[in-house]
């Protein structure tokens, strides 16, 4: 039956449930006792809702449990009508809002989702009520195509939205200046204000909280507003890939990156120079969350990126970095020595802070003195002593050690070794006692050994403190709730076998592959873990550090005592179906480099 085929009326408790039990998916006692329950309560929720509430298990099978989604999906069905799940992060409320009032898409359970072409795409909770359509289709000049939504959704982001954009129009209005002032193509429009827009203007504060609530949500790592000439550009970085979240009015832009500024005490006239602050901010559950901040002057004005550091990362369990068994044992040998230096390697983004704070974590007892030094402080940390680089004073890595090797440390922290002095600092750390853990830039964990080599560390020194490395990247971990196992195909075994090239590992029978579905908003994607390249230092593999090492038999030498290259790591994650063979391609370095 079409939704066409039905009076217009909305839907009633009795007529859904009957329509479920028909369906043979619910029991008629059980549907007669919610209508009987429901008669003596008299409320206003959605009956989609109030079924939903009740958790009842489907009798048809699978036998899922129908919550709201499933049931939403049902009745889109049952009216001949597209299922569709609201997504905030692809709806430009801002256009669609001044298509209806807010009242007249409450009084319908109506929402307008998208415009295709010439059709006007509606979400609506009330497949069998239309009398809003003839009047749409005539303001709008546009097909109505309605899809069936789920109406907390609908409810939820109608508010949402439209006090969103009123805040977008208002802030707008009240300052028509498109905030050019720093920009490097100054564009003058004759007979318009050029009066900067109130930071404190609550508008903005309600768009900043708003932008921010949203990330936190879709489990964002970075957000990046982007000045361009017209519009701004608000984009989000979820899982590593980047998406754009919406388009702004440059001069609301300009008051959100104006207020951000604000809150992070970071310098509001100063549109020149790159500057840096940090936020800590609470999301509506009341979890504490920090944001680095970080402004770069571009052509069209400031572009700002708001880091965001969830503390829970420092709780992690090593398994759920994504350290293997074989992995945790090696890593808790090399970071349970009382003093050496112990390097983690690896690209920008691949994890390497977030594995320090965690060991740290796990090292900083109350008998242990735990200094880091840090540029800028990633986290912040009871639990350690941190200390901030600030190198436009003089103070950079080498003298921070200098000055923590009086501070009675037991366990130190160097943000990163850049050059020879705070190579040095690091070893003399070492020699006298300390370890040391740090980060360095290379391809693979061999290749941090010709590094220090390169920087001028004579090879007695490094031989005397370096206990070992690890070299990580992070890949993209498959949806538990879409991944799908399908046999691996020729060609899934032709690229299996450059991954593991010139390494055995037999080819698995199956492989994950990622599907799509409403929890990882159809990438197939969800989260992501670390893969991890091993090397623990050996009486063999320090006879090879010599001032004409090479690196080739060091790889050798240290495949030989246990050492996984990052691919085979990799390889690992793909035959338990948490990754693909795309993400450890993509990740790790090729084959011919480790040997």
């Amino acid at each position: 039956m079409g939704a066409h085929d039905v009076p217009n009326h909305k839907l009633k408790l009795t007529e859904l449930l009957d329509m479920l039990v028909t369906d043979g998916m619910v029991d008629k006692a059980e549907a007669d006792v919610l209508v009987a329950e429901r008669r003596a309560q008299r409320n206003d929720h959605h009956p989609l809702v109030i079924i939903a509430e009740k958790s009842w298990k489907s009798l048809l099978p699978p036998n899922r449990i129908l919550t709201l989604e499933p049931l939403t999906e049902w009745l889109a069905g049952k009216a001949g009508l597209e299922y569709f799940h609201i997504d905030p992060l692809k709806i430009d409320f801002s256009n669609l809002t001044e298509l209806m009032s807010i009242d007249y898409a409450n009084r319908f359970s109506i929402m307008p989702i998208r415009i295709d072409g010439g059709d006007l795409v509606v979400a609506t909770a009330e497949p069998w009520l239309r009398d809003w359509e003839p009047v749409l289709r005539q303001t709008s000049r546009k097909s109505i195509r309605r899809v069936v939504a789920s109406p907390l959704d609908i409810k939820r982001y109608l508010v949402e939205f439209y006090n969103l954009a009123r805040s977008v129009k208002s802030a707008t209005h009240s300052n028509t200046s498109s905030s050019n002032l720093a920009s490097f193509e100054q564009l003058v429009e004759l007979g318009k204000s050029n009066k900067q827009f109130d930071a404190n203007d609550q508008h903005i504060v309600h768009i900043v909280d708003w932008l921010w609530q949203y990330a936190f949500d879709q489990r964002a790592s970075d957000i990046h507003i982007e000045p361009r000439r017209e519009s701004g550009i608000v984009r989000f970085r979820i899982d590593g890939i980047l998406h754009q979240v919406h388009q702004l009015p440059m001069s609301v832009v300009a008051a959100m990156t104006s207020r951000i500024k604000l809150l992070g005490r970071m310098d509001l006239m100063e549109k020149r120079r790159p500057q840096d602050g940090r936020i800590k901010t609470r999301t509506e559950e009341g979890q504490e969350i920090e944001l680095r901040l970080s402004t770069l002057p571009t052509a069209f004005g400031e572009k700002l990126v708001m880091r965001i550091f969830d503390p829970e990362v420092l709780v992690r369990d090593f398994a759920e970095l994504g350290f293997s068994e074989d992995d945790r044992t090696r890593w808790e040998q090399m970071t349970g020595k009382p003093n050496g230096i112990i390097l983690v390697t690896g690209p920008t983004g691949s994890g390497k802070t977030t594995t320090l704070y965690s060991t740290l974590k796990h090292l900083a007892t109350p008998e242990v003195n735990v200094c880091t030094l840090e540029d800028p402080i990633e986290m912040v940390e009871p639990a350690f002593n941190q200390m901030q680089i600030q190198p436009d004073i003089g103070v950079n890595f080498a003298d921070g050690v200098r000055a923590l090797m009086r501070q009675d440390p037991d366990i130190i922290m160097v943000g990163e070794i850049r050059d020879l002095e705070t190579a040095d600092m690091a070893i003399q750390a070492a020699l006298t006692g300390h370890l040391v853990l740090s980060t360095l830039h290379t391809n693979d964990a061999p290749s941090a050994i010709t590094r220090l080599l390169d920087l001028g560390v004579p090879p007695y020194l490094l031989n005397a403190t370096l206990l070992g490395i690890m070299a990580q990247r992070l890949v993209r971990t498959l949806c538990p709730h879409c991944k799908q196992p399908h046999p691996a195909s020729d060609a899934d075994h032709v690229l299996w076998d450059n991954l593991v090239s010139p390494w055995k590992a037999s080819r698995p029978a199956h492989l994950h592959r990622p599907q799509g579905c409403l929890e990882c908003r159809m990438t197939g994607y969800s989260g992501r873990i670390g893969i991890y390249e091993i090397l623990l230092m050996s009486p063999e593999l320090r006879k090879l550090i010599t001032s004409e090492t090479d690196i080739a038999a060091l790889r050798d030498q240290a495949g030989r005592e246990g050492m996984k290259p990052l691919r085979i790591s990799g390889a690992q994650k793909i035959a338990s179906g948490m990754t693909t063979m795309e993400e450890v391609l993509k990740s790790a370095p090729p084959a011919e480099q480790n040997r």
